[in-house]
């Protein structure tokens, strides 16, 4: 039976991995007949979040809604809060769920205020800010405080991957609400045989180029390996630090085997190389690795964040985050033998297919929501079956 649920997803940037999930999710739960909206950031991501919001408006019954939403803690924050709930109460929703730190404050609080008049279940799944910022740090200290200030709103908390579970019950403190670990998934269609460019670099990176994904040990064990295999690579995506990236590969002598692409779509990016590295110092659940996976592309990845439970059960090996040696070593092992690394990815795109899809996710989320809201969202006598 369908449950009677309206939905409103609240998170800051539609852009990156948390908009991935959200889309995905929200068009999942509009497939099983649910009643969806999405309420974000207006100033974020330009032309391209912009287009695919509207694709994404074609799934939400409930429409979506865009409105100032600061990235650091602002006086402003007060009136993006009152403007969530505003458009939560007219909607009616029963059910708000924030993404992202800034997405989780909005939606606990106007669920809070609504509680009020009417029951609002309020779900929170945590993303990069307040599991990545260590709470010594002052970043870590202020996500921390008003996580724990937060708790008490929490209904239920959504998280990606075992690591996010452990890290957030480290940093805030174990959970008082009930919790379930979902991981992202990915459709049918992403799952395919690579057809490599004619000119296809040696090595491919695919993320924002930010030090937390690590592209300056990618470029250094490049060079630190060039004697032996002179590689080369393609970076592709763009960030704050482009320039920085673009300066050390010239002032370790690699800048005429280094090429920067821009912003790419994975599987155009993935014909650009014939091997992913994912060299980042942290991560959550990264879509980089499930789509490289997908995409049956050789992989060279660090052992951190969600990483681990993605390749779980295979024959892939995953290295320091921030060795160079290690990664040098690992790109030499490509070079020199390519075979062993092609035959593990067939076998990592067959673990992730038979365990890592949009349906489950979906179908595990919502079952979450019904078991914790329980009578509050009983399905409508006479409903049809999802």
């Amino acid at each position: 039976m369908t449950p009677s649920l309206r939905i409103l997803h609240c998170l800051r940037a539609p852009i990156g991995g948390l908009f991935r999930h959200v889309h995905d999710l929200v068009k999942g739960q509009a497939e099983l007949g649910l009643e969806v909206g999405v309420i974000c950031d207006s100033e974020t991501g330009g032309e391209h979040a912009a287009r695919a919001l509207e694709r994404l408006s074609e799934f939400c019954t409930l429409g979506v809604a865009r409105v100032p939403m600061a990235r650091q803690i602002r006086p402003s924050d007060f009136k993006s809060y009152r403007q969530v709930k505003r458009l939560a109460a007219r909607l009616e929703v029963n059910v708000l769920h924030g993404h992202g730190a800034k997405g989780g404050a909005y939606a606990r609080l106007a669920a809070r205020g609504l509680k009020r008049k009417r029951h609002v279940g309020a779900f929170y799944t945590p993303h990069g800010g307040s599991l990545h910022h260590a709470p010594t740090t002052l970043a870590g200290r202020i996500y921390v405080r008003a996580e724990q200030r937060l708790a008490p709103l929490t209904d239920g908390l959504v998280f990606e991957s075992l690591f996010a579970a452990r890290r957030f019950s480290e940093f805030i403190g174990p959970p008082a609400c009930p919790v379930c670990i979902v991981p992202n998934g990915l459709y049918p269609h992403e799952f395919y045989e690579p057809m490599l460019a004619y000119d296809a670099a040696d090595f491919v990176f695919v993320g924002e180029l930010r030090p937390l994904k690590g592209v300056d040990i990618m470029l250094a064990a490049l060079a630190a390996q060039r004697t032996v295999y002179p590689a080369t690579a393609v970076i592709v995506g763009t960030g704050p630090d482009e320039a920085e990236f673009k300066r050390l590969a010239q002032k370790l002598g690699i800048e005429d085997k280094v090429s920067f692409a821009g912003s790419l779509p994975a599987r155009t990016a993935f014909a650009r190389g014939r091997c992913v590295v994912v060299p980042s110092r942290a991560e959550s659940f990264p879509y980089v690795v499930l789509e490289a996976a997908a995409a049956q592309m050789p992989l060279i990845a660090t052992e951190v964040g969600g990483i681990p439970e993605i390749v779980e059960g295979t024959d892939t090996p995953l290295i320091r985050p921030g060795d160079i040696a290690a990664l040098a070593q690992q790109m030499r092992a490509f070079l020199a033998h390519p075979k062993p690394f092609l035959g593990r990815a067939i076998q990592l795109q067959r673990h992730v297919a038979n365990r890592l899809t949009v349906e489950r996710m979906t179908r595990e989320i919502v079952d979450f929501y019904v078991s914790t809201l329980g009578d509050e969202v009983a399905p409508k006598a006479g409903a049809a079956k999802a």
